[in-house]
């Protein structure tokens, strides 16, 4: 029995998926401009939320081998003890470090 899918090579995978990755990039372009263009630019740039999506764009335009795994721990809490409590708590999609 074969499966439900038929194997692609890369340049199928860049033919079928490349317009809706286009358009992802060009809404991160327009997030980015978003936020140089308001007043506050400087602040947003120094949040940790900030940083570290510079960082997994860094990361995306390396190259290198496993980005997403890379780009999920630039988001991720390292941390391995758990919360006493989450009551009151809520995510922000970014770890912001030791407080």
């Amino acid at each position: 029995m074969s499966p439900p899918y038929q194997t692609m090579d890369a340049l199928e995978i860049l033919e079928l998926y490349f317009i809706e990755n286009r358009a992802r990039l060009l809404d991160i372009a327009s997030f980015l401009d978003r936020i140089d263009r308001y007043e506050g630019a400087e602040a947003a740039r120094r949040d940790y939320r900030y940083t570290a999506f510079q960082s997994a764009v860094d990361l995306l335009k390396s190259g290198a081998a496993g980005r997403t795994a890379a780009i999920q721990t630039i988001f991720s809490d390292p941390t391995t003890e758990p919360l006493e409590s989450a009551v009151g708590l809520k995510a922000f999609g970014a770890w912001k470090g030791e407080a």
